[in-house]
């Protein structure tokens, strides 16, 4: 089953010091190419949660994003942080003493000051626990969205698939009628001539024709290739560079039907498989 590049998960887990919230996303790149932005508290398991993310993708440039909120209500625990807290005082008395009587420090002052005061975290190794499980859990919706949006991607594909085969139809019953009308034609403009001919020549010229524009091995080939493209596409693996490069296969082999066409509506079908292949290309740019 195809699965898409491009996906968004986010999920939120409350606790009763505060929440953690996890944040993936991802969009089309040519390798995995994963972005942690983690709080400092997480910087200890940012290893452990790449290899998890590369044991579920392959590919797509993710960016991973991890919160951590405590909430200060009246019920925590506050902390001091007390060298803080000391070497503010020590550089608040050094200023009182610069200026003289009358300057005094407000201890307020001291306590409002960023990261003097604190609520009590929760433990560090309980909390690398519950970002693990959490970054799992949004990892893990974020693949469920991508597998979704590539179930859809490979219907287009294979709806595509159906009108280059349609096409092969056509023109493999058009290729006997066609070659037979370029004989006659042929034929005319000799008799219109009234000069002796040379039957074996006409022979040799006539097949030297035929052969020219067969395309027969053109069209066996488009048709091997939407059986591949199918086939592949019912793979559990990364099958996006093999899908590429049977979209370069296939437009190789409209470019080479569109040379050999002797007709307009020859050239239509080649023009229509090119189209078809083009819109192709553009979804599997999106698969993994």
């Amino acid at each position: 089953m195809p699965r898409s590049m491009t996906g968004f998960a986010r999920l939120e887990q409350s606790y009763p010091w505060g929440t953690i919230a996890c944040e993936i996303r991802s969009v089309n790149h040519r390798y995995l190419e994963p972005i942690m932005r983690l709080p400092e508290s997480l910087r200890n398991i940012e290893g452990d949660l790449r290899t998890t993310l590369k044991k579920e993708l392959a590919r797509g440039k993710v960016e991973a994003m991890m919160h951590v909120k405590y909430e200060n209500s009246e019920q925590s625990a506050l902390d001091l942080n007390q060298s803080l807290a000391n070497n503010i005082q020590h550089l608040a008395e050094k200023i009182a003493s610069r200026l003289g009587e009358g300057s005094h420090i407000n201890p307020m002052d001291i306590l409002r000051w960023p990261g003097v005061i604190k609520a009590q975290e929760v433990d560090k190794d309980e909390l690398s626990k519950l970002s693990a499980e959490l970054f799992s859990q949004t990892l893990q919706k974020l693949v469920e969205n991508r597998e979704r949006e590539g179930a859809e991607l490979g219907k287009l594909i294979e709806q595509r698939l159906d009108g280059i085969a349609e096409h092969v139809v056509i023109v493999e019953q058009r290729m006997p009628e066609i070659l037979e009308a370029n004989k006659n034609k042929l034929e005319e403009k000799l008799a219109a001539l009234k000069v002796d001919i040379d039957q074996d020549r006409l022979t040799q010229e006539l097949v030297f024709i035929a052969q020219k524009a067969d395309v027969a091995e053109e069209l066996d080939r488009l048709k091997a290739h939407i059986i591949e493209v199918k086939r592949t596409i019912e793979s559990n693996k990364p099958i996006g560079r093999r899908l590429d490069f049977l979209m370069q296969e296939l437009n190789r082999e409209a470019n080479t039907l569109s040379s050999k066409s002797m007709a307009s509506d020859i050239t239509q079908s080649a023009v229509d498989l090119k189209v078809l292949i083009e819109q192709m290309r553009e979804q599997v740019q999106n698969i993994e």
